[in-house]
Protein backbone atom coordinates (compact mmCIF):
# COMPACT_ATOMS: atom_id res chain seq x y z
CA UNK A 1 0.00 0.00 0.00
CA UNK A 2 2.93 2.36 0.63
CA UNK A 3 3.88 2.16 -3.06
CA UNK A 4 0.48 3.37 -4.31
CA UNK A 5 1.72 6.97 -4.67
CA UNK A 6 4.55 5.79 -6.95
CA UNK A 7 2.14 3.68 -9.00
CA UNK A 8 -0.20 6.68 -9.27
CA UNK A 9 2.61 8.93 -10.53
CA UNK A 10 3.58 6.25 -13.07
CA UNK A 11 0.03 5.94 -14.36
CA UNK A 12 -0.30 9.73 -14.57
CA UNK A 13 3.05 9.89 -16.42
CA UNK A 14 1.78 7.27 -18.89
CA UNK A 15 -1.43 9.19 -19.51
CA UNK A 16 0.45 12.47 -20.04
CA UNK A 17 2.93 10.88 -22.48
CA UNK A 18 0.11 9.16 -24.38
CA UNK A 19 -2.05 12.28 -24.63
CA UNK A 20 0.90 14.49 -25.62
CA UNK A 21 1.82 11.99 -28.37
CA UNK A 22 5.33 11.66 -26.90
CA UNK A 23 5.14 7.89 -27.41
CA UNK A 24 4.31 8.23 -31.10
CA UNK A 25 6.99 6.82 -33.38
CA UNK A 26 6.05 9.43 -35.97
CA UNK A 27 6.58 12.28 -33.49
CA UNK A 28 9.97 10.85 -32.53
CA UNK A 29 10.92 10.48 -36.21
CA UNK A 30 9.91 14.11 -36.80
CA UNK A 31 12.19 15.15 -33.97
CA UNK A 32 15.21 13.25 -35.28
CA UNK A 33 14.60 14.65 -38.78
CA UNK A 34 14.15 18.19 -37.37
CA UNK A 35 10.73 18.38 -39.04
CA UNK A 36 8.72 19.45 -36.00
CA UNK A 37 9.13 21.33 -32.72
CA UNK A 38 6.57 19.13 -30.92
CA UNK A 39 9.00 16.79 -29.13
CA UNK A 40 11.52 19.54 -28.43
CA UNK A 41 8.72 21.46 -26.72
CA UNK A 42 7.83 18.45 -24.58
CA UNK A 43 11.47 17.78 -23.67
CA UNK A 44 12.11 21.46 -22.96
CA UNK A 45 9.06 21.61 -20.71
CA UNK A 46 10.26 18.49 -18.90
CA UNK A 47 13.70 20.04 -18.33
CA UNK A 48 12.23 23.25 -16.91
CA UNK A 49 9.82 21.31 -14.68
CA UNK A 50 12.69 19.03 -13.62
CA UNK A 51 14.77 22.01 -12.49
CA UNK A 52 11.82 23.44 -10.56
CA UNK A 53 11.03 20.07 -8.94
CA UNK A 54 14.69 19.56 -7.98
CA UNK A 55 14.74 22.96 -6.26
CA UNK A 56 11.51 22.15 -4.42
CA UNK A 57 12.76 18.68 -3.43
CA UNK A 58 16.01 20.15 -2.05
CA UNK A 59 14.19 22.87 -0.11
CA UNK A 60 11.65 20.57 1.59
CA UNK A 61 13.97 17.59 2.20
CA UNK A 62 12.07 15.21 -0.09
CA UNK A 63 12.40 11.53 0.92
CA UNK A 64 12.57 8.44 -1.30
CA UNK A 65 10.36 5.38 -0.82
CA UNK A 66 12.72 4.08 1.88
CA UNK A 67 12.45 7.29 3.94
CA UNK A 68 15.95 8.53 3.07
CA UNK A 69 16.37 12.20 2.10
CA UNK A 70 17.10 12.48 -1.63
CA UNK A 71 20.64 13.79 -2.13
CA UNK A 72 21.78 15.40 -5.38
CA UNK A 73 25.48 14.87 -6.08
CA UNK A 74 27.27 16.30 -9.11
CA UNK A 75 28.09 13.68 -11.73
CA UNK A 76 31.51 13.12 -13.22
CA UNK A 77 31.74 14.18 -16.87
CA UNK A 78 33.77 12.55 -19.60
CA UNK A 79 33.85 10.52 -22.78
CA UNK A 80 31.64 7.85 -21.23
CA UNK A 81 28.77 10.37 -21.11
CA UNK A 82 29.18 11.07 -24.83
CA UNK A 83 29.43 7.36 -25.66
CA UNK A 84 26.48 6.43 -23.43
CA UNK A 85 24.37 9.28 -24.83
CA UNK A 86 25.19 8.21 -28.37
CA UNK A 87 24.20 4.59 -27.68
CA UNK A 88 21.01 5.79 -25.96
CA UNK A 89 20.16 8.08 -28.89
CA UNK A 90 20.81 5.36 -31.47
CA UNK A 91 18.58 2.95 -29.56
CA UNK A 92 15.91 5.61 -29.30
CA UNK A 93 16.12 6.35 -33.03
CA UNK A 94 16.06 2.66 -34.02
CA UNK A 95 13.16 1.63 -31.79
CA UNK A 96 11.21 4.88 -31.80
CA UNK A 97 11.03 4.92 -28.00
CA UNK A 98 13.23 5.65 -25.02
CA UNK A 99 13.06 3.19 -22.09
CA UNK A 100 10.26 4.85 -20.06
CA UNK A 101 7.61 4.82 -22.78
CA UNK A 102 8.27 1.15 -23.60
CA UNK A 103 5.98 0.16 -20.74
CA UNK A 104 3.42 2.75 -21.82
CA UNK A 105 3.44 1.42 -25.38
CA UNK A 106 2.87 -2.14 -24.12
CA UNK A 107 0.07 -0.80 -21.90
CA UNK A 108 -1.46 0.89 -24.95
CA UNK A 109 -1.57 -2.45 -26.76
CA UNK A 110 1.50 -2.18 -29.02
CA UNK A 111 2.64 -5.70 -28.25
CA UNK A 112 5.50 -5.69 -30.78
CA UNK A 113 7.29 -3.41 -28.30
CA UNK A 114 7.57 -6.42 -25.96
CA UNK A 115 10.54 -7.48 -28.13
CA UNK A 116 12.20 -4.09 -27.57
CA UNK A 117 11.35 -4.16 -23.86
CA UNK A 118 12.81 -7.64 -23.39
CA UNK A 119 15.90 -6.58 -25.34
CA UNK A 120 16.32 -3.53 -23.09
CA UNK A 121 15.99 -5.68 -19.97
CA UNK A 122 18.48 -8.19 -21.39
CA UNK A 123 20.91 -5.36 -22.20
CA UNK A 124 20.62 -4.05 -18.63
CA UNK A 125 21.30 -7.53 -17.25
CA UNK A 126 24.36 -7.95 -19.49
CA UNK A 127 25.64 -4.53 -18.40
CA UNK A 128 25.17 -5.56 -14.76
CA UNK A 129 27.23 -8.70 -15.36
CA UNK A 130 30.15 -6.91 -17.09
CA UNK A 131 29.98 -3.60 -15.20
CA UNK A 132 32.83 -4.46 -12.83
CA UNK A 133 35.14 -5.11 -15.82
CA UNK A 134 34.32 -1.84 -17.62
CA UNK A 135 36.33 1.35 -17.13
CA UNK A 136 34.39 3.78 -14.97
Amino acid sequence: MKYIKFLSVGVLFGIVLTKSEAISWYRIQEMFLFDSFHMYGIIGTAVVLGVIMKLIMKSVGFKDMYGKVVDFKPKEKGIRNILGGTIFGLGWAMTGACPGPLYILVGNGYLVIVVVLLSAIFGALVYGMVRSRLPH
